[in-house]
């Protein structure tokens, strides 16, 4: 592959990268608005055009009627209501839409040409079957809610969110993989690598946890800070039956997971600054870990208005915009700190 092509390449990743991020904000306006279950059909093709005359705006409308959520509980809703829901639905695939051109057109381009060597063949490849995946995953949690309960499974709900992460991760890694930097990180920075790998093990849980308060409605119970109220561990936090189901289906035990997850996070972040400063590492390794160590404090201060405020739209969507800002910067950390480190063990930089 040549520089040129490299470049092209890297570019096409970090464009996924970015839509991806926007279509994740779409989503959590169109989950935090009610508005995930306004289309009831999937149309891959038909379906990009709207409604546009009255009559095709009241046979939609017509056709939401006949599913749960309207009927138990949208019932007295109008049309211009019914409109407003639609258009974050609407919005959120046809996001979706763009993702699969912006990946199809330009993957297609680099095979007739022959810019894609073996390896980052085998990289597209694998982002197309995600893609396509999560397509069929976000049909299939939409249909979960328009059974007799009008509320997606908080399970597909973790599943979606999830493999946008790791779509959204796959594009940031590969994007890097094709950038070149030299920087003498110090030998600190092994040990901080491996800091940073825990962390990213446990903000992965905590993002899904974050999927099931979401789904659970978990936020708008226990609204106080930093007690639930005058409890560090509510009574209710074992009630259901079996045991296991506690962790997924009980709002109140959700809740406190994610509380405690986030604390964990806050408290790792804090050890990884400091030992920064105490290990053998340059301004460059710094730099990384400060940017993580900055970023969870901030989402952190975010989730706890978010839950005092009781999960007003604009909070919840900046909460889930920053959980994905996070997760980026420590996959390029990760990444970054990786390369550099090789470069160490090799000698091709001097202090």
């Amino acid at each position: 592959m040549t520089s040129a092509d490299k470049k092209h390449i890297r570019i096409w990743y970090w464009s996924g990268a970015t839509l991806v991020f926007l279509l994740l904000i779409i989503g959590g306006i169109t989950r935090l608005t009610g508005s995930g279950l306004s289309m009831t059909d999937w149309k891959p093709i038909m379906g990009a055009i709207p409604p546009i005359t009255d009559a095709q705006w009241q046979d939609a409308f017509d056709q939401y009627k006949n599913f749960p959520e309207y009927q138990q509980l949208n019932s007295g809703m109008n049309l211009a209501e019914f409109q407003f829901i639609f258009f974050w639905e609407y919005l959120h695939r046809m996001a979706g839409r763009l993702i699969g051109l912006v990946f199809i057109i330009p993957f297609g381009y680099f095979l007739v040409k022959r810019k894609l060597d073996a390896k980052n063949l085998l990289k597209a490849s694998l982002l197309l079957v995600l893609g396509v995946s999560q397509a069929f995953l976000g049909w299939y949690m939409v249909q979960s809610g328009l059974a007799d309960v009008p509320r997606v499974s908080p399970y597909r709900l973790a599943a979606h969110l999830s493999l946008a992460f790791v779509i959204f991760g796959c594009c940031i890694w590969f994007a890097l993989d094709l950038k070149e930097r030299r920087h003498y990180p110090g030998a600190g920075a092994k040990e901080l690598r491996k800091w940073l790998w825990l962390f990213l093990v446990i903000l992965s849980l905590q993002i899904v946890w974050g999927a099931f308060v979401a789904g659970l409605n978990a936020g708008h119970i226990y609204n106080t800070f930093p007690k639930m109220y005058q409890f560090w561990i509510p009574p209710e936090l074992w009630l259901m039956q079996p045991f296991a189901i506690n962790f997924f289906e009980n709002m109140v035990t959700v809740q406190w997971i994610h509380r405690l997850l986030a604390t964990l996070l806050g408290l790792l972040a804090i050890g990884m600054w400091v030992r920064s400063y105490q290990t053998d590492t340059t301004f460059y390794t710094k730099k990384w870990i400060l940017a993580v160590f900055t970023l969870i404090l901030a989402q952190y201060l975010i989730g706890v208005f978010t839950l005092v405020y009781h999960v007003p739209v604009w909070l919840g969507v900046l909460h889930q915009a920053m959980a994905m800002i996070l997760f980026g910067v420590v996959i390029a950390a990760i990444h970054r700190l990786k390369f550099t480190e090789q470069i160490f063990e090799l000698g091709l930089t001097n202090k």
